[in-house]
């Protein structure tokens, strides 16, 4: 059965779902199972709201203060389920709330979901990937055409309304493609955090 908790390099992962709407050519999904101390992350179906809330009360968060959404698929394609799990973690366990998302969401769900995440996300990091829209489509290879447009959209709005917002790309990218992804970071106004490919 696979994990909707795990801890991976200190902190405390969701699993929300295996659905996602990209297949990025890095995604560490396709090399291995599971990740930190999670032999599997594969769902043979997603969880529902009760089994994930029985999932964080037989959780021990003792010196844990975040939770982030981040598991073997897209944490806004369960978004009913993210917004009441996080609203549940924080009421009851006092935790900061994370998401990690490749920033498709509104594109995914055909609405602007940034006000609901605002309401129980402290943090977001959105997965920037490439710093131009050729190189974002290649790497990432999303549902959506518009796909690189779209989570630039999804980031600004981000920005005005959740506490702390980042894009992310990964160390393995040319120095200059690195520099250029900042300078698209600092253009809509949030950080950039280069990550190590794991």
């Amino acid at each position: 059965m696979a994990e909707i908790l795990y801890n991976y390099q200190g902190n405390v992962y969701v699993n929300l779902t295996n659905k996602c709407d990209c297949s990025c050519q890095f995604c560490i999904r396709s090399h291995h199972d599971g990740v930190g101390d999670a032999d599997t992350l594969w769902h043979k179906k997603d969880p529902e709201l009760g089994e994930i809330k029985a999932a964080m009360d037989a959780f021990d968060f003792a010196g844990k203060e975040e939770l982030v959404y981040c598991g073997y698929g897209e944490p806004t394609c369960a978004l009913e389920n993210l917004i009441e799990s996080a609203k549940y973690a924080k009421e009851k366990y006092g935790l900061k709330i994370r998401v990690n998302t490749n920033g498709l969401g509104n594109l995914y769900h055909k609405k602007d979901i940034v006000p609901l995440l605002a309401e129980v996300v402290d943090s977001i990091s959105i997965s920037l990937n490439a710093p131009n829209k050729d190189e974002y489509m290649k790497v990432t290879r999303p549902q959506f055409e518009d796909a690189f447009e779209g989570m630039l959209a999804f980031t600004k709005e981000c920005g005005k309304l959740i506490p702390q917002v980042k894009m992310t790309v990964v160390d393995v990218l040319p120095e200059q493609d690195i520099e250029d992804s900042r300078k698209l970071a600092e253009l809509l106004g949030v950080e950039l955090r280069v990550r190590h490919f794991v």
